[in-house]
């Protein structure tokens, strides 16, 4: 067994006024593994400002500007979360909530259709937006 000790012992970490939790089950279980990089960083960043019931209100604009990501990448992230059974959204209050008794792993999906191409399929998207706008980036 491993014997620990602080290594900075005049700065313990202590909890004062509010703070975060994170089950250790969210690693144990496989969760962290679970999710991509997008979905961990608005996930932790939902359990930092929710209150104790998991509740925090932010604009989509607003949580694209502080984790630096775009409206796609928010959009994705937040829509597995909630597949996945981390997150609650009713259009304007998130809830994170207890976490479910397994991990859900969403199933990749491969495109098929054109209708998945123009969705889904970067290079697809990028003709897309030359057709309609010519040579102005997308």
């Amino acid at each position: 067994m491993i014997h620990k000790k602080p290594l900075v012992p005049h700065r313990l970490r202590t909890i004062q006024g509010s703070f975060a939790t994170i089950e250790h089950r969210f690693l144990r279980d496989g969760f962290w593994s679970s999710l991509s990089h997008h979905e961990l960083l608005l996930y932790f960043f939902l359990v930092l400002v929710s209150d104790r019931h998991g509740l925090s209100f932010y604009s989509y604009d607003k949580l694209c500007s502080l984790l630096q990501i775009d409206l796609d990448d928010y959009l994705e992230a937040r829509n597995q979360l909630i597949q996945k059974d981390l997150l609650a959204f009713d259009g304007r209050i998130f809830q994170v909530p207890s976490l479910p008794e397994q991990p859900q792993h969403a199933p990749s999906s491969i495109l098929k259709t054109q209708e998945d191409m123009e969705r889904k399929d970067p290079a697809t998207i990028h003709h897309i937006c030359r057709q309609v706008f010519g040579d102005k980036p997308c």
